[in-house]
């Protein structure tokens, strides 16, 4: 099978809008969360979120067009227009080349889509009728739609797919790109995950299952992974975009190479479809490890884990115990960190933006820190980098995602070497 590597990330999140200033904040351990000001939320249980702020999508997209596409899709064009750019294969029309659009794929991902949109249009429809109901309405919410707008405006005409696998769609987009090119599908894959729910039927969906933290009253600290005091996730609006290639293909044109793609795993819990098991996470992992392997054909070390982490109490400790059980045990692993407490949880955007934020752990050799650690929970009796980032010289990462439906996903990324 055929070597895969990251030549081009791309991002925007409630802390950064492009990976530079984006990893440098989470690195300071700067928090994004704030009083809600995408709707008024002053009647909601829960009024906070990681909002993306001072963003103009006609800064990336016609403003003819923007009113056809809902915010996560204007997010995602952001993040893939930085990573398209930081790739090298874009000419000065944003477009890459007929020689190699044909081999040049996009898998976007998304765990709700257009919700804001599909809320807007159902109240349209409810107070005004249906020939009131915007004709951008289906277009604009449809997840797919974000690939479909990403590959028109780039020119990319290779596989087009989509993930639709709550938190774990934009990990298992990587995933499903590293499958494409080396199975010979695609050459090139853009990896696209983007999100923005923060909505009133988003928040107050969230809040109905008593999901989310209610630390209304300090944003910045709700948001506290494996901290005795996690009351819930706090939701996250973002994008985050990978170009993925051959080797042959990026050494042969002197790309800038981040990182290889060892490794991937998937797997179902079959359990429960919002709470989660420890076998589920574990098996996710262990495919990893055993593709790695095989891959590789070396044992594989993993200096770092960016965890799923949500800030919820049960699945912080359902991640532990799957790591303890993966490494054997807790004197046996690697640091492991979140960060959603910076950015809050970015639902199917969070898999890509994390997977940034490991993949630029290892090329600058720092562990950003899970903040808001005051009370580590007893149950959570790893190393999670507490509040302080942490210089270290890494090889190996890996990134998780779990999503609701029992849904998992982990992706190892290795430093190249010739």
């Amino acid at each position: 099978m055929k070597r895969v590597v990251v030549t081009g990330l791309g991002t925007i999140n409630s802390i950064g809008h492009n990976v530079e200033d984006s990893f440098k904040a989470v690195v300071a351990g700067e928090c994004g969360i704030d009083t809600i000001t995408l709707f008024d939320a002053s009647e909601y249980s829960v009024k906070i979120a990681g909002e993306v702020k001072d963003f103009d999508p006609s800064t990336v997209m016609d403003k003819k067009e923007v009113k056809k596409a809902d915010r996560f899709i204007q997010l995602g064009i952001k993040a893939a227009h930085e990573a398209m750019h930081d790739c090298g294969l874009v000419n000065e029309d944003g477009k890459v080349n007929e020689d190699i659009a044909n081999r040049f794929g996009i898998i976007s991902a998304s765990g709700i889509g257009g919700l804001s949109t599909i809320e807007k249009n159902s109240v349209v429809n409810a107070n005004r009728g249906p020939k009131k109901i915007s004709p951008f309405f289906i277009p604009s919410s449809l997840v797919n739609m974000l690939g479909g707008f990403i590959s028109i405006a780039h020119g990319l005409k290779g596989p087009s797919l989509s993930h639709v696998t709550a938190c774990a769609a934009s990990t298992h987009a990587i995933a499903d790109a590293t499958k494409t090119i080396m199975l010979n599908g695609a050459d090139r894959v853009l990896v696209v995950g983007a999100e923005s729910a923060v909505c009133g039927a988003g928040v107050g969906g969230f809040a109905a299952m008593k999901a989310l933290s209610t630390r209304n009253e300090d944003p910045k600290k709700a948001s506290r992974p494996f901290d005795t005091g996690r009351d819930g996730f706090v939701m996250g609006e973002g994008a985050g975009a990978l170009v993925l290639e051959t080797l042959d293909s990026a050494l042969e044109r002197g790309a800038k190479i981040y990182c290889e793609i060892i490794g991937f795993g998937e797997s179902g819990d079959a359990n429960h479809i919002t709470s989660p098991v420890m076998d589920g996470p574990l098996r996710a992992m262990e495919a990893a490890f055993a593709f790695a392997k095989d891959h590789t054909g070396e044992d594989v070390k993993i200096d770092y884990v960016n965890s799923h982490g949500t800030s919820t109490p049960v699945g912080d400790v359902n991640e532990t115990k799957a790591i303890k059980a993966l490494f054997g045990g807790a004197q046996n692993c690697p640091p492991v960190t979140s960060t959603k407490g910076q950015i809050g949880h970015c639902l199917g955007a969070a898999g890509a933006i994390e997977a940034i934020f490991a993949i630029k752990s290892l090329n600058e050799g720092v562990i950003p820190p899970t903040i808001n650690i005051e009370n580590q929970d007893p149950e959570c009796d790893l190393d999670y980098v507490p509040n302080t980032a942490r210089n270290v010289e890494l090889t190996t990462v890996m990134s998780n995602n779990f999503g609701f439906g029992g849904t998992n996903g982990s992706v190892i990324f290795k430093k190249y070497e010739n």
